[in-house]
């Protein structure tokens, strides 16, 4: 015998509730078309079992076997990789735009600043010596006495406003560490939660786990954001992360946490909190922070720190030996030690009398001290590298700009990798409203010819109800 009208009911029956699952996939697979960190999903379906008839092997209909995720592992780790590299390329260009900023100065990797940066140390140097030579033709002269402190004044003050907003910048980058440490453990703890409900849900027959694996590549790649990670799918379902070397997920459990500490000197660093050991970080935005403070901005800071003691030590060398129009002498020109602390002697500031220009007790016109301290201008300085002020302030800015340019054009780079990589993972994995239009269309046509089948069967059976009767 072949297959009863019942059970060709009950076929009809399973078609409808088959076309019916694959307009809810599709209708969820639409919802989430602006969606970037869902992977589109298709209902799988199969021949439901076949049955031996006296007219061969008969099919009784469909069966929906399973959702599938459309994603590709190969992808995912490749953008996790860049995502770990373009952070840490933006947490250095965002640090080196602050140095900018704070310098005053607008940095190429060519030179130190431009002819428009007025305010910055850089024209505050140069007018500086600029006053000297001009009060060397006069230096009895009380006017061009004050325009050389009231300068110099305004030049201490840069150094003292980029050393402080330098070590402003380092305190940042050190917070942000901190927070960035903090959320990386969050996510650490994120992975290994939803390892198990993804383990669980992969166990149970009735159950999906797809929107939890969007969820957990969605944050594999915010940690990788902060660090650079490895990721190794299990076979079970679940994922274990380590971070340098150190393994911080094993399934469902954080073996591990990332933790800042002070490594000598103010220097925070990162290291596994139960390993004890420090992490050699080479991508994220964690990493990005610690080699921009421990790179450019420490050489930066370092470089106007040394300039600053320089211009201190052989300004003050010079004019000890000089003379005021009171005949005083003996006292130094500027205060402090470096960039820090650089300023004009209080009393030399409030009265240019005491400026020490002559190299003769009583000689007014004497500018002997005067012209040998603007002539430090074009002196090559020992502890300078055997470069000018000039020079050297140019080279250690000029090397800044080379970092910038450098992480400018690496984070350029980058988002040319990161587009390209999205573009394809989303022409895997994400949804396309054309294709789901498609679908839609194809499950109502074959849920509408499963009710007409399911109608014809009814009403043969009504028919066959009816002849039994009369019979």
């Amino acid at each position: 015998m072949s297959l009863g009208l019942l059970q060709v009911l009950n076929m009809s029956a399973r078609a409808m509730d088959v076309q019916q699952a694959g307009i809810e996939v599709t209708g969820n697979n639409l919802s989430n078309v602006n969606n970037p960190n869902y992977s589109s999903q298709v209902l799988n379906l199969s021949t439901s079992v076949t049955v031996p008839t006296n007219i061969g092997i008969e099919g009784t209909g469909v069966q929906a076997a399973g959702i599938q995720q459309i994603a590709s592992q190969t992808l995912n780790t490749q953008i996790q990789a860049e995502n770990s590299t373009s952070s840490y390329w933006q947490a250095q260009q965002q640090a080196l735009q602050f140095a900018q900023a704070e310098l005053g100065e607008q940095i190429s990797s060519s030179s130190s600043a431009s002819s428009d940066a007025a305010q910055g140390i850089s024209s505050s140097l140069s007018t500086f010596f600029n006053d000297l030579q001009n009060l060397s033709t006069d230096p009895g002269s009380l006017a061009e006495r004050q325009v050389v402190i009231g300068d110099a004044s305004t030049l201490a003050g840069q150094f003292n406003q980029a050393s402080q907003q330098l070590s402003s910048l380092t305190t940042q980058l050190n917070n942000q560490l901190q927070t960035d440490v903090a959320n990386a453990n969050e996510d650490l703890s994120q992975i290994a939660s939803l390892n198990k409900q993804i383990v669980t849900a992969q166990t149970t027959t009735d159950s999906s786990a797809n929107d939890l694996l969007d969820q957990r590549e969605e944050t594999i790649e915010n940690l990788a954001n902060l660090v650079n990670i490895t990721a190794t799918p299990q076979s079970n379902g679940s994922v274990n992360i380590s971070i340098g070397g150190v393994q911080m997920v094993s399934g469902d459990n954080v073996s591990d946490t990332m933790s800042v500490y002070d490594a000598g000197g103010g220097q925070m660093l990162v290291q596994a909190r139960t390993a004890g050991t420090s992490l050699t970080l080479t991508g994220g935005s964690i990493a990005g922070e610690i080699d921009a403070r421990d790179g450019p901005v420490a050489t930066l800071n370092n470089g106007v720190n040394a300039l600053a003691t320089q211009l201190i030590n052989l300004v003050n060398n010079i004019y000890k030996g000089g003379h005021g129009l009171d005949g005083s002498t003996g006292a130094t020109f500027f205060t402090g030690s470096d960039a820090s602390d650089i300023a004009v002697d209080p009393d030399l500031a409030n009265d240019p009398t005491l400026f020490q220009a002559s190299g003769t007790a009583g000689d007014n016109g004497d500018n002997t001290i005067v012209l040998q301290m603007a002539q430090l201008a074009n002196q090559s300085i020992a502890g300078l590298n055997d470069q000018t002020f000039s020079q050297s302030y140019d080279g250690t800015v000029a090397t800044m700009g080379q970092s910038l340019s450098l992480a400018n054009n690496e984070v350029s780079d980058q988002a040319t990798v990161q587009q390209m990589l999205t573009q394809q993972r989303n022409s895997i994995s994400g949804v396309s409203l054309v294709e789901e239009m498609g679908n839609l269309s194809a499950y109502q046509n074959a849920y509408e010819a499963a009710a007409h089948l399911m109608t014809a069967v009814d009403e043969m059976l009504q028919v066959l109800v009816s002849l039994q009767s009369s019979s």
